[in-house]
């Protein structure tokens, strides 16, 4: 008792957070007892990965935004407080976050991007995943082998010939081993996770292995295939030797083993062709029960299969692409009614697994819907357990696996993009009220006046929204505005058009929308003109007017009158590619439209005249995907951000550069905003490097370290008085100096 104290303690210390070595205090959260620590643990794994490579002073601001995240406003500022000797205290502190990091996860395996397949097992005692694969190419010749207590690697091993996927785990005369899929000559290897070496092979002869489990069979260790015949086949691990061979009929073609049980003392597997389950007597190779139609309708395919007791009786827990059901194996019917059925899922399922949760079975989800979502269901209720914001991805989820970390079940995912995440299925009591934020990732972040305060205006193309949100309190501001899911808004700009102040929001379908941003009513209908996506909008006044400046896939820009809502003659050519981004500033008196082009040039625009100030501004190496303005040193100037990785400073009057590029972050820079902090312009730059990073205009150099994020900085916004704005996925953090 006294140890567990002590370790609730440390926890409890802000200053241990930060400052100890990782290691240690990853160690310590493994032995967490009371709620309250549970929570600040799952702070401290949301970005395990991040805190073993930087300085304490990095792991201080990335500590304050997770706990931003989870809605702790206390201990947000707690963390942001701690002092490290040698760095100066946090130059931005998380004024709030509202994110969709509900259910906490515990790592992110580093160096994981790529994987497509995972498995659980124990390797000396440690529970790790194994995954291969990868997202761009799926042939892979490296098995790796992750710490699943503290998210590093501790082994890989090189498949040659290329393995095509990891099937599963299991342990052999007491050894550790994972079962590759090698297509190229049609077998499946055995490695020991041990030793990291080859110990076995399964010349299978068939194209392709359409499922794998295994199960104890007369007292033999031996696993199931399936694959381009209706046949299942059983190897005995030990010798690799095939010892039988069902012909399940009533199949035709292929058969996929999906798992395997026990029902009435009999073992049992449990295969499917297309939509339809059936399950077999292993022994006598009779079919047990009737057909299992998963799809009634025969639209969707079935993506995932598991078996489970609840209540004493055998069950199938079947996932098709957009439904979820459970089937007594005894009698082929449905126990209760569906737990998920299409009309609930806006995305598809794509994996399902089955463990126990505090005594009771659970299914375990994956699925695409609103961005990627993992979601956990009673089955003796048929209650979804916990909110279904908990735990998401900013892209889909595709696969999953369960296993048990510290004494508390654990779910493994992969991503579309091949980032492998690790959930705890049970965590303690949050420690404040998180803010549910977008379902998908936020493309674009603009600053306004609602009702005379200040509010944060945020859109996501992927989920067809736009939220209004209290830039002091962080409070959302009335409904979402919807109605969008076909096409979505992808950029916004505010301004006041004759005595109140709407949003000016550009869609994926060429149109231009209106909101009233103290209301949420439309001002009309939408604005037509281009051709394909609004990708860019800025707002100024010319000749006294309010007018909208549009950007479009089309690559032309179009000009608005905001209270006519009528173009301003014929949009504007110049540009070879897409238009991606426009800013407006005053130069010399007039009023004139920046824009950037995936053609890797910029342009100044006379928004009097509607002509093109001199020629193209040309420097980048790739597509200008950001542009601001602002004015140092009394020279009205441009700042643009590049798919070159690269930040450039131009003069408006001259249209020359000013000075070089300006280097650090390590992949596009997606967003620029402009602000005047501590009575200096600087520039704010967020890249899909996952950084914002802050520069100095007048000096053209960084000021302090970079601002890290759990994954890429898609949008960035600044208020006058130098609050900052950053969309991160599918979240938003407001920043104050």
């Amino acid at each position: 008792m006294g140890e567990c104290a002590s370790i609730d303690g440390a926890l409890a210390d802000p200053g241990f957070l930060v400052r100890a070595d990782p290691g240690r205090v990853e160690a310590l959260l493994e032995g967490v007892v009371v709620p309250e620590s549970c929570w600040v643990a799952s702070v401290y794994r949301m970005s395990a990965g991040r805190h073993r490579d930087v300085t304490a002073g990095v792991r201080r601001q990335v500590l304050a935004l997770d706990a931003a995240r989870l809605g702790s406003r206390r201990l947000c500022h707690s963390i942001s407080a701690v002092e490290v000797d040698g760095e100066p205290t946090e130059r931005w502190q998380v004024a709030w976050a509202a994110s969709t990091a509900g259910r906490p996860f515990r790592h992110e395996l580093v160096n994981g991007p790529g994987n497509t397949s995972i498995a659980t097992a124990l390797v000396d005692g440690r529970p790790v995943a194994v995954t291969l694969g990868d997202y761009k190419n799926r042939w892979t010749n490296t098995l790796r082998v992750w710490d699943l207590v503290t998210g590093g690697q501790v082994g890989e091993v090189r498949c040659t010939p290329p393995a095509d996927k990891v099937l599963g785990t299991a342990v052999v005369e007491g050894r550790p081993v994972a079962f590759t899929w090698v297509r190229q000559n049609t077998a499946v290897r055995m490695w020991d996770l041990s030793a990291q070496a080859l110990v076995g092979e399964f010349p299978l002869g068939q194209r392709w292995v359409s499922g794998w489990t295994t199960i104890t069979l007369d007292g033999r260790q031996v696993a199931l295939t399936g694959g381009d015949d209706p046949t299942v086949r059983a190897w005995d691990l030990v010798t690799g030797r095939q010892n039988r061979e069902l012909v399940l009929t009533g199949h035709a073609g292929s058969v996929s083993v999906r798992a395997t049980a026990v029902l009435d003392r009999r073992p049992v597997v449990v295969a499917s062709a297309d939509q339809v389950v059936r399950v077999w007597d292993l022994r006598t190779g009779e079919p047990v029960g009737g057909p299992i139609d998963t799809d009634t309708e025969g639209a969707f395919a079935l993506v995932g299969c598991a078996t489970a007791k609840v209540d004493g009786r055998a069950v199938a827990v079947t996932a098709n692409a957009r439904s979820l059901r459970v089937w007594d194996l005894a009698t082929g019917e449905p126990v209760g009614e569906p737990l998920l059925d299409p009309g609930q899922l806006n995305g598809f399922l794509t994996g399902v697994t089955t463990t126990t949760l505090q005594g009771h079975p659970v299914a375990v989800t994956v699925s695409t819907d609103q961005g990627g979502m993992l979601e956990v269901w009673d089955l003796a209720s048929g209650e979804r357990i916990g909110s279904p914001d908990d735990g998401y991805d900013d892209v889909g989820l595709e696969s999953v696996a369960t296993t048990v970390v510290g004494g508390r079940p654990v779910a493994v995912t992969c991503c579309r993009r091949g980032r492998v995440r690790v959930w705890d299925l049970v965590y303690g009591k949050p420690l404040g009220e998180p803010r549910t934020g977008h379902n998908a990732t936020v493309d674009a972040v603009a600053t306004g006046v609602a009702d005379g305060r200040p509010v944060a205006v945020t859109a996501s193309s992927g989920d067809g929204t736009v939220r209004v949100w209290d830039l002091v309190g962080g409070k959302p501001v009335g409904e979402p505005f919807g109605g969008l899911t076909g096409s979505g808004v992808w950029a916004l700009a505010t301004a006041v058009v004759d005595g109140r102040s709407v949003l000016v929001a550009g869609s994926g379908d060429g149109s231009m929308f209106i909101w009233d941003l103290t209301t949420g009513e439309p001002v009309g209908e939408p604005m037509t003109g281009h051709s394909a996506c609004v990708s860019a909008v800025a707002t100024t006044v010319v000749r006294e007017r309010p007018v909208a400046v549009t950007g479009s896939w089309d690559t032309t820009l179009q000009v608005w009158d905001l209270s006519t809502r009528e173009p301003v003659g014929v949009p504007l050519t110049g540009h070879s590619d897409c238009v991606s981004a426009v800013a407006t500033a005053v130069v010399s008196g007039r009023p004139v439209a920046v824009t950037g082009s995936d053609d890797a040039t910029a342009r100044v625009w006379d928004l009097t005249t509607r002509e093109p100030v001199g020629g193209p501004l040309t420097g980048h190496g790739d597509c200008v995907s950001a542009v601001a303005t602002a004015v140092v040193s009394g020279r009205p100037v441009a700042v643009t951000g590049s798919d070159d990785a690269t930040v450039r400073i131009w003069d408006l009057t001259t249209r020359e550069p000013v000075g070089g590029p300006l280097t650090g972050h390590g992949d596009c820079v997606s967003a620029v905003a402009t602000a005047v902090v501590a009575g200096r312009p600087v520039a704010v730059t967020g890249s899909r490097d996952a950084t914002v990073r802050i520069w100095d205009l007048a000096g053209g150099r960084p000021i302090g370290e970079e601002l890290l994020f759990p994954v890429p900085v898609e949008a960035v916004a600044a208020t006058s008085d130098g609050r900052l704005l950053v969309g991160f996925g599918q979240d938003l953090a407001v920043l104050v100096p």
